[in-house]
This record gives structure tokens, C-alpha cells and sequence, in this order.
């Protein structure tokens, strides 16, 4: 005769092998989706270099270059640029797999806001990267330039130091265009209030131009371009989180005395 505590935590393991058996799946599959765009890509690698450094070359002085200190740069940092990429094209497949993975263990209503979240993350970040790349990069760049000449000083950089920078910048405004989505999850989960959120909105700003002066290049121009956005997207949050959780609310309200 078994024993029904040794029958449950056999069944226990099982189930934890097989969750993990699925998360590998799910992972293997996110990675081949992220090398054949990568593969698609690869060819354009340079192509799509020159695209990434186009607001830097448009802002060096007449003659100005960028150059290679490591003998396999030249290779190398167009092969991580294309990856990134396609990391970013595959990213909705990716963000599926883990939609996929978690969705068995969430409730009707949480599945109901798990899509539109992820949609409108991906977008909010696509849009702080297109943000960096068509405003932030040039007016840094010029700014840079125009403090450089004054000093007789050749501005030239590595090019693996421009991807660092980029990177940086990339994910600073991606993340930061996520603050609307941040703010509507606390208030929806009852973390935060509305009311709250007005109060501890000083803090907010002095907590922008602070991330601002750490992220961005030592001048007050290149951190207002971070911060301003930051606190107008921190008041965007405020608004969506009276409009959509209010609304919510008011849905449950209705719904709870109807049903009484």
C-alpha cells in the first residue's frame, strides 16, 4: 500500500520537473527566434552600424572619424549592434514565451491585463529608444562638439565606447517611458494612491534630476532632456491611473450592487 504523503511529493517533483522542462522549451524557443532574426540581419551588420552612428557622424567636426582601438572591434561591435537588433524585433515572441510559461498559474482577470500591459511596455520602450536616437543623441553630440572646440580638442571616439554610451542612453529613456505603465500597476495593485502620488510628487522631481545628472553627460542641457520627460511621464502615469483604475473601480462598484 503507498503512502499518500510520499504519492504527493513524488507528485510535487514531477510537476517541478515539468514546469522546468517547459521553461527550457520556452527559452530555447525565444533564442531561436532571436538568431534567425539575427541571421536575416547579419548581412546589413555594417549598414546598420553606420545607422546607429549616423547622429554622431552628423555632429563631428568637418573631417571627424570614429575609430577602432581593439584589433577585432571593427567586427565584432557591428556583430553586437545587429544582435541587439534582433533582439529587440524578436522581443514580442520573446515577451510570449514568457506570457506562455506564467499564464497556467494567473487568474481570469490578471490574464485580461497581462496583453495590453505588454503591448504597451513594448511600445512605451520603443518609443524612449526612438526619443534617444532622434533627440537626445544629436543635441548631445552638438552640445559635446561645441564644448570641444573652444579647447582645440579632436573629438574622435572608440566605437565600442559609442555602443556603451548608446546602450546606456537607450535603456535610460526606455525605461524611463515605462514610468506611465509603473504608476498605473501601483496604483492598481494598491500600492500607492492618486492622492499619494500628487504628495510625493517634489520627491518625484528631485529623484528625476537626480537619475538625469548620474545618467546623462555633466551638463544641465543633456539632463533636462532626461528629467523633463521623467516628471512629464510620471504626471501622464498619475493621469492614466485616475482615469483606468477609477474606471475599474467604478466597473467592480457597479457590478458588486447589481449582483446584490
Amino acid at each position: 500500500m503507498s503512502d499518500p504523503q510520499q504519492n504527493q511529493e513524488e507528485g510535487s517533483e514531477e510537476t517541478f520537473i515539468s514546469h522546468l522542462v517547459e521553461l527550457r522549451d520556452r527559452i530555447i524557443r525565444a533564442g531561436i527566434a532571436v538568431v534567425v532574426v539575427f541571421v536575416g540581419l547579419v548581412y546589413w551588420a555594417p549598414d546598420i552600424f553606420r545607422l546607429l552612428a549616423r547622429p554622431l557622424m552628423q555632429n563631428l567636426p568637418r573631417d571627424g572619424k570614429m575609430i577602432v582601438t581593439d584589433v577585432t572591434g571593427s567586427f565584432f561591435v557591428p556583430m553586437k549592434v545587429t544582435m541587439l537588433v534582433a533582439f529587440v524585433i524578436a522581443l514580442p515572441f520573446v515577451l510570449y514565451q514568457i506570457w506562455a510559461f506564467v499564464a497556467p498559474g494567473l487568474y481570469q482577470h490578471e490574464k485580461k491585463l497581462v496583453a495590453p500591459l505588454v503591448a504597451s511596455s513594448y511600445t512605451l520602450f520603443l518609443c524612449g529608444m526612438a526619443f534617444a536616437y532622434f533627440v537626445v543623441f544629436p543635441t548631445i553630440f552638438r552640445v559635446m562638439a561645441h564644448y570641444n572646440a573652444p579647447l582645440g580638442a579632436e573629438m574622435t571616439t572608440d566605437i565600442d565606447n559609442y555602443l556603451s554610451f548608446v546602450l546606456t542612453m537607450f535603456i535610460a529613456f526606455g525605461v524611463t517611458f515605462e514610468v506611465p505603465i509603473v504608476v498605473v500597476l501601483l496604483v492598481r495593485m494598491g500600492v500607492l494612491t492618486v492622492k499619494k502620488l500628487k504628495e510625493i510628487r517634489p520627491y518625484v522631481i528631485v529623484g528625476a534630476f537626480i537619475v538625469a545628472a548620474v545618467v546623462t553627460p555633466p551638463d544641465v542641457f543633456s539632463q533636462l532632456i532626461l528629467a523633463l520627460p521623467l516628471i512629464v511621464l510620471y504626471e501622464a502615469g498619475i493621469i492614466a491611473a485616475r482615469i483606468f483604475v477609477g474606471t475599474g473601480e467604478k466597473k467592480a462598484a457597479d457590478e458588486s450592487q447589481a449582483a446584490g
